[in-house]
């Protein structure tokens, strides 16, 4: 087989790519190991930033997003007792959108269908050759034969665990990483949610975060050590422990408790492999970094990557200007890292720390305190949130 870019991954990412270059004329192949149903339902993040909305607006595939997606002007801080409102729209102009990346997935993988994209489920790829020539190859197996890519660029949207990140000579690859002591458990209730935002909340027995996927799903979570099993925790314990983490002072508040259909926990790290780029492989997404999910980070780095990626393949397809892709790994890990800061703050900020003292928790209520009083504070949260228009 050939074609101009090899791209490994169907996640939100890799079929973004496609998209983007399929819109310049340049054509590309996708190869993921997972079926379609897999991809179409794995649960993953659900906030998009300002940027990013445009993003997807701008390439055509926002129909959906737009009519059932659910925009947020702001985020709701809890702690002590007491809540406090971030207006997003009044600090910076922009603000959110909730719309699961499970359903960006299926907008994507419908577009690239009915454009009569190459999108290849269950071709594992078993290797990345020759990236240090103009003739880059990726092999790959597909019902029941191996088979040869050829391409002149490989983009490794393939996350953490994918070939892409491992493909890197070790003589140039540099990792840095942070583990946490703690993770999500997280679950998706069929209930309407409590809140018309997210609430953040920090409390003694741990962080809790409510979120939702639509109108009649919710989706929370809470602060868990990093080993537990999501099985030793009932229902009943679950909602209850959300009720005392989201518990307002003076306050007639209630959480609605409803069904769950699905529960996991979510390992808490922070990682980023540098460079971006060597020879004429690529990474984006997950591949080459992790953010802990505090910053609603992951899915719009990852969609950031790509578009920086396709203006910079667009040029050297259309003009033969290497430029941009020559510059892609600093650009891009300059908004990485803008990101790593503050997923890590964020963190930082509203986590019990099993290490912690109460003096360490009174720095955390003074710093809440602070953003909930001045507006300058409560800007710097709110403009990393939405996104940084250029890091």
């Amino acid at each position: 087989m050939r074609t101009s870019v090899a791209i490994i991954g169907a996640g939100p990412a890799g079929l973004l790519l496609s998209h983007l270059l399929h819109q310049q004329g340049i054509d590309s192949v996708v190869l993921e190991r997972r079926d379609r149903a897999y991809c179409e339902q794995r649960q993953r993040a659900g906030m998009i930033e300002h940027g990013v909305v445009e993003l997807l607006r701008n390439a055509g595939v926002s129909d959906r997003m737009d009519r059932e997606g659910l925009p947020h002007d702001g985020i709701e801080l809890r702690f002590d007792g007491r809540s406090h409102r971030l207006d997003f729209r009044e600090l910076t102009g922009r603000g959110v959108m909730i719309y699961a990346q499970t359903e960006i997935v299926k907008d994507l993988i419908g577009r690239r269908l009915a454009d009569a994209g190459q999108v290849l489920f269950e071709a594992q790829a078993t290797a990345i050759e020759d990236i240090e020539t103009d003739h880059p190859r990726v092999r790959f197996t597909h019902e029941g034969t191996e088979d040869v890519l050829e391409c002149d660029v490989v983009a490794a949207c393939d996350g953490f665990h994918g070939i892409g990140r491992a493909t890197l000579p070790s003589a140039v690859a540099r990792t840095f990483e942070k583990s946490y002591p703690f993770g999500w458990l997280g679950i998706l209730a069929n209930v309407a949610p409590s809140c018309e935002e997210l609430i953040y909340a920090h409390h003694t027995n741990g962080f809790a975060l409510h979120s939702m996927r639509s109108d009649e799903v919710s989706r929370l979570y809470l602060q868990v050590p990093a080993d537990t099993d999501p099985a030793d925790w009932s229902e009943k314990q679950i909602w209850d422990e959300l009720a005392t983490r989201f518990e307002l002072h003076n306050s007639d508040w209630t959480l609605q408790r409803g069904p769950i259909t699905d529960k996991a926990v979510t390992p808490m790290r922070s990682f980023v492999t540098e460079p971006m780029r060597h020879g004429q492989l690529f990474l984006a997404g997950d591949a080459a970094h992790i953010v802990p999910p505090t910053g609603a980070k992951g899915l719009n780095l990852a969609l950031r990557d790509v578009s920086l990626l396709a203006e910079a393949l667009t040029a050297r397809y259309g003009s033969g200007d290497t430029t941009l892709l020559d510059e892609y790994s600093d650009t891009a890990l300059r908004r990485v890292w803008r990101a790593e800061h503050f997923s890590y703050w964020m963190t930082s900020l509203l986590h019990a720390h099993p290490e912690s003292d109460e003096f360490d928790r009174r720095l955390q209520l003074s710093h809440l305190n602070h953003i909930a009083d001045r507006p300058a504070a409560a800007t710097h949260l709110a403009e990393n949130y939405t996104g940084l228009p250029r890091v």
